[in-house]
């Protein structure tokens, strides 16, 4: 071998040590993302197999993981087990400050999916009423952002309730069985509560929901952005098939999440699915839910709320779709 050819090859061997060859990232043999009931256009996407057509010549498989609340979806991103991930985007923002790597980068919906819930007879028709009581929640999820900055606005905190954290499931029966005097539900199984068991909800506040966010690992996005426009060309087809087909999506969704379909109805009628980019007034709101949530010590004091936010939210990809 020549000095020539023996440099050529050293000199080729230090540019794949350093990433330079495209050959050297090897593209993944695998995506995997996480379907949830909360969001109607993942069990869409997963039962048409949209994703799984879109990277079929890329040989690219699509492994499917139930999310159970935004706290699994956020630890399972955490963890590496998922890609892909569904979560409230105020409870995204709490994650990325805890040092979870992660960006938002789509709005899967914008949906009232929580409120206060309570039995008929329990005396409870306001936050205020809630001082010293049993209340069911998730921690790190939207009804748990929720819960502590609806407890804010009335001068109280965390500390002036008894929290009982459990998964949202978890929750409803709990206050099915009057193991609490409250739940901060979360559809499908708040409406289930409300048409099923008669319960009651007795504080709502759509500004109090944050929007629903697609969020990916960091790392991946830096790695494979081309696939990550394909995921969301993906998400977008499904979100489109859902708007024309309002009954099948209603099946779908009650066979997913095993419940009636007047109860899957009710749910979608506070989701809105419509396609809107991640917008300016997005932003605003993650930042004043993480804001609201340093003040009331759920977060250090020292959390600086925009900055993470502006770490969080990647618009790079998502402004690209139309209804």
């Amino acid at each position: 071998m020549t000095a020539f050819s023996r440099r050529g090859l050293l000199a080729a061997a230090a540019l794949l040590a350093f990433g330079l060859f495209d050959t050297a990232r090897a593209q993944p043999s695998e995506i995997r993302l996480d379907w949830a009931t909360y969001s109607p256009v993942s069990i869409a996407l997963k039962e048409n197999g949209f994703l799984e057509k879109a990277l079929e010549a890329d040989g690219i498989k699509v492994r499917w993981v139930q999310s159970l609340g935004s706290n699994k979806a956020l630890e399972f991103l955490n963890a590496g087990s998922l890609d892909f991930g569904s979560s409230a985007s105020a409870a995204a923002l709490i994650a990325r400050i805890n040092g979870n790597p992660i960006k938002s980068i789509y709005v899967y919906s914008r949906a009232e999916w929580t409120a206060l819930v309570t039995k008929p007879d329990s005396g409870i028709a306001s936050v205020a009423d809630l001082k010293g009581k049993r209340v069911a929640v998730t921690r790190g999820t939207d009804p748990h952002i929720f819960l502590i900055r609806a407890l804010a606005r009335e001068k109280l905190s965390d500390k002036d309730v008894k929290l009982v954290l459990l998964q949202h499931a978890d929750g409803r029966l709990a206050l099915q069985r009057g193991d609490v005097d409250a739940w901060m539900g979360l559809d499908p199984m708040m409406a289930s509560a409300e048409l099923q068991d008669g319960a009651k909800l007795v504080v709502r506040d759509p500004s109090l929901n944050s929007w629903g966010a697609l969020n990916v690992r960091e790392a991946f996005a830096a790695e494979n952005p081309a696939l990550v426009d394909k995921v969301l060309a993906a998400y977008d087809q499904a979100r489109k098939w859902s708007l024309a087909n309002p009954k099948e999506l209603n099946a779908l969704l009650a066979k997913a999440a095993k419940l009636p379909e007047d109860v899957v109805a009710l749910q979608l009628e506070r989701t809105k699915i419509a396609y809107t980019p991640i917008s300016d007034d997005d932003v605003a709101a993650v930042t004043a839910a993480g804001e609201a949530l340093s003040a009331a010590g759920v977060l250090p004091a020292t959390a600086d709320a925009a900055k993470a936010t502006g770490e969080l939210i990647d618009r790079r990809f998502d402004a690209k779709f139309v209804n």
